[in-house]
Parts: structure tokens; sequence; C-alpha cells
């Protein structure tokens, strides 16, 4: 029986993979996953209760920065799925400690775990934001990284270290790069839970600049199909990137989330853009899809009208 330890398994993508790892079709086989979420403010037990009494599920409360804790933990697993991060690129800008402590530090102290133990294949779950603004083409994955905020450059650091422990030591290191996530259960700090709710609320959302900022969206459960196909058959050593098909501007965003809300444009403000603000973000997805056969399933129209129906119902006044 297979035994994974999933890191930030109570955070929005973590819980989505870990449901998917123990739902009945059993992706991963016979399989028992340990969690370890340290619950800060973007992490929710709540998001795990659908699994709390699945017998092959555990949840142990700790810091990937923990040295004591991170190594008890991997001396008990064959494979590890490394999500755990501080990921707000507002919240980097304003305090760009916490992202290098985590991101760093923490990967650092989970790999140094790893390779006492022997414990792999180890998936670091990364972002498309470390390869910078992509104003033309799309970013394959040995495109230079430029990453533009604390967030970005504390992932593409610990990418390097993830990457470096496989060409010194031979540990089987494999690291995915993803777009914009979305769906049910996201933390409403980031932009499609931020807009919704605030909208449900009847309140006004902020919108950067002139709007014209491009994102590409990945569903939550397709991402998590990505993560299941590299830890069974990906390669070591390699990066994969994991992209969802749909680019939009933010401009192009919000008139979504308005229509779905059944708003008007006067209830979005033009507000300031974020400093350092990269223009657009696109990754060439076509090695995944080529060696592992991933593709997205999941219609960008009818995710987010799922999306959306969520937070009605469980978050409106």
């Amino acid at each position: 029986m297979r035994r994974v330890l999933i890191t930030g398994g109570a955070g929005f993508i973590g819980s989505h993979l870990v449901r998917a790892v123990l739902a009945p079709e059993r992706p991963l086989g016979a399989v028992r996953v340990t969690v370890l979420d340290s619950l800060t403010y973007a992490g929710n037990q709540e998001n795990l209760d659908a699994v709390r009494h699945h017998p092959g599920f555990r949840f142990v409360r700790g810091d990937i920065t923990d040295a004591v804790v991170v190594d008890r933990l991997m001396a008990e697993h064959d494979a590890v799925v490394h999500l755990a991060a501080e990921s707000h690129v507002d919240r980097s800008i304003a305090a760009a400690h916490a992202f290098v402590h985590t991101n760093v530090l923490g990967t650092q102290t989970l790999l140094d775990a790893a390779l006492r133990h022997g414990t792999e294949p180890f998936v670091h779950v990364s972002t498309d934001e470390v390869y910078g603004s992509v104003p033309f083409g799309s970013a394959t994955e040995q495109h230079p990284l430029a990453p533009s905020s604390a967030y970005s450059a504390s992932k593409a650091s610990s990418d390097l270290l993830a990457l470096a422990c496989h060409r010194t030591h031979g540990l089987d290191v494999r690291v995915t790069r993803c777009s914009n996530n979305y769906g049910p259960r996201q933390y409403p700090e980031k932009l499609i839970p931020r807009f919704v709710t605030r909208l449900l609320r009847g309140e006004n959302v902020p919108l950067y600049g002139d709007g014209e900022n491009v994102r590409d969206w990945l569903h939550v459960d397709d991402h998590c199909r990505g993560l299941i196909a590299v830890l069974t058959r990906g390669r070591p050593g390699e990066v994969y990137n994991i992209g969802g098909g749909t680019e939009l501007t933010n401009k192009e965003l919000t008139g979504a989330l308005l229509t779905a809300c059944d708003a008007g444009w006067d209830r979005v403000d033009r507000v300031a853009d974020r400093k350092g603000h990269d223009l657009r973000y696109s990754v060439d997805w076509s090695k995944i899809h080529r060696e592992l056969g991933y593709e997205p399933r999941r219609d960008f129209d009818s995710g987010l009208a799922e999306t959306v129906a969520w937070y009605r119902e469980h978050h409106a006044p």
C-alpha cells in the first residue's frame, strides 16, 4: 500500500487532491494519505470533512519548517506531494519574509528529510508565475525564470532547490508549474472567490489598472488530475507545466463574474495597478499532454457557474 504525504492538504488545491486520491476510483490504488498542514488563515479542516473518517486518511497539524515533525513523518511515507506555501502576491509585496521562510526554508526542510529516508517521488508543486510576464507565445518548461514578486521569487527558489537536490543527490524530484486555479473552497483572497463573495454581498469589486492583464484559468479538478499523472507516471528531474487552456483578461473575467452574479459594471471600482503586475501568464502544456496524456477536461463556463453556485450557497449573507 502506497503511503503519501501531502503538505498543505487543508488548503484549496491540497484538499481537492486529498479527496481525489481517496475517491472510490482510487487513482493511486490502495493508498494511505497523511496531510501535514499548519492551518494558517488559508487552511481549513472543514475542506477535509468528506474524508475525515476514511480509513486511509490522517491529519497532522504542523509546520513544514519544523525539522523534527517533518523528519518523523517523512520516515513513514513512500512519496510526497508538496503543496504547502504562502501564495498571495499582494501579501508578499507587503511583507516578504513569511514567503521566504515557508516557501524556501520549508521546501529545503522537506527535501533534507526526504533524502535521509529515501522518500520519493517528491512532487514539488509550483506556479506559472516563476516565468514572469510572457508577452507572446507560451512558456515551455525551459523558459527562463523571471519572477516579479516575492511570492514568485520564493517559488522559483524552491523549484531550483528541488531540482538541485535531484541533480546532486539523485532524489526523484518532479516539479509542476500550474496556471491560475479556480473552483469551490478557494479562500476568498484570490480574484474569483473575492469578486464573487463581494458581489453576492452587494459590495463593489476592485479591478487593477486597465484590466488588460491576462491569465490562463485551470479548474482545480484538472490540476489534481495533472498532479496525479505526474506522481504516478512522471519522470525524475523533470518539470511539467499544467495549463487550463482558457486565457482571459482580468476585464473579461470580471465581466463573466458580473453576469454570473447578476451585477453590472457600476459595481466595479477601478484601482491603481499592483506593483510589478505581470501583464500575461501563459504556459505551454504540450509536454504533459505528450508524455502523460493530460489535457484539461473542465469547460470554463460550466466550471465557473459551478464555482459561483458553491459560493452562493456557502458564503451568501
